[in-house]
């Protein structure tokens, strides 16, 4: 009961704290000018959506930080090597994505930092996360539990990493295109990890790593408040690196990187439509959807953006609960 207490608490606290971060930030962000530019080309349904206030990514960002620190000085929790490790993760990737942002805002377009120079600052990232899970006792062995199989990947290890942090910060990305998609596929997401870490009890910090989940789980519900359709603000790339890079390096950390595929089963499907149709366009001259990624090709069938983003939440639920009864009880 103390631990579901103790979730109930952080939930709670970062959801307080979000709604008040969104009545400050929101006014703050319409009269700095920072709002979205939409392009008819996009979808001429979305042209309503110009000048809605980015970067309320800080909406949640801020109130994780603030529940820390308060839970921090209160006694209630400690700083862990691994939770720090976390934090520097989850900044980073959300301080790469504010200078996308504020590129895209300063120049009034939706170009912002080149793709090659985005690339290689995620590929440092991993590269200073790599560095750090090894020297805090972290093994390359890659445990493939449902085939009772364990892999010494070595150096290799780093690249899998890579490929996990770079691939899953640009699915969250990708399927920030609706409102209230990736906050609230993010929101399943994460409390799926919470439950998952507050059983991985074999690792250093474990409690703290899950109610940093809990804290973000509360924070996206607050954020929802003021995304959901018709948003009144949007995460842009400030939210949705800094959620990915934070998703990827849970599942890293509590040794459940296979997880991720079906607790971000949704957040995959959306970056295999995108390859799918590129390749296809590319390779063949033909589109295999109307529009990448998934949830636009939906768009272009006339659905109803809500009713897109509450099938998209279904599936998430459904994934993370089979994710949850494997990692968890089986």
């Amino acid at each position: 009961m103390l631990i579901l207490a103790k979730a109930m608490m952080a939930i709670m606290l970062g959801f307080i704290c979000a709604i008040i971060c969104g009545l400050i930030f929101i006014p703050l962000l319409k009269k700095m000018g920072i709002g979205q530019q939409v392009y008819e080309e996009l979808n001429k349904r979305h042209l309503k959506k110009q000048g809605t206030p980015t970067m309320g990514g800080i909406i949640f960002i801020i109130p994780v930080l603030a529940s820390l620190a308060y839970l921090y000085i209160s006694g209630s929790i400690s700083f862990s090597y691994n939770l720090t490790v976390l934090i520097f993760v989850f900044l980073a990737y959300g301080f790469l994505g504010f200078i996308d942002d504020f590129l895209k805002v300063k120049y009034k377009n939706n170009d912002g930092l080149s793709v090659v120079t985005k690339f290689m600052c995620q590929m440092a990232i991993a590269l200073v996360f790599f560095y750090l899970f090894m020297k805090g006792g972290g093994s390359s062995v890659l445990r493939l539990s449902f085939l009772h199989l364990e892999l010494n990947l070595g150096w290799g290890f780093g690249i899998f990493i890579f490929l996990l942090l770079v691939g899953t910060t640009n699915a969250v990305n990708i399927s920030d295109g609706l409102d209230g998609l990736c906050g609230g596929l993010s929101m399943i997401s994460f409390l799926a990890y919470g439950i998952i870490a507050w059983n991985c009890s074999w690792l250093p910090g474990y409690q703290e790593i899950a109610i940093f989940s809990f804290i973000l789980v509360g924070a996206l519900i607050g954020f929802l408040m003021f995304n959901s359709h018709p948003a009144k603000v949007f995460m842009g790339d400030l939210g949705s690196l800094s959620l990915g890079g934070a998703l990827a390096t849970i599942a890293i950390l509590t040794r459940h990187e296979f997880s991720l595929a079906l607790i971000g089963g949704v957040f995959l499907i959306e970056v295999i439509s995108s390859l799918i149709q590129i390749v296809a366009i590319r390779r063949f001259k033909k589109k295999v959807f109307l529009k990448a990624p998934l949830h636009h090709h939906f768009e272009e069938l006339k659905w109803e953006e809500t009713d897109i983003v509450k099938l998209f939440y279904t599936a998430g639920l459904f994934l993370a609960m089979i994710a949850i009864t494997y990692g968890v009880w089986l």
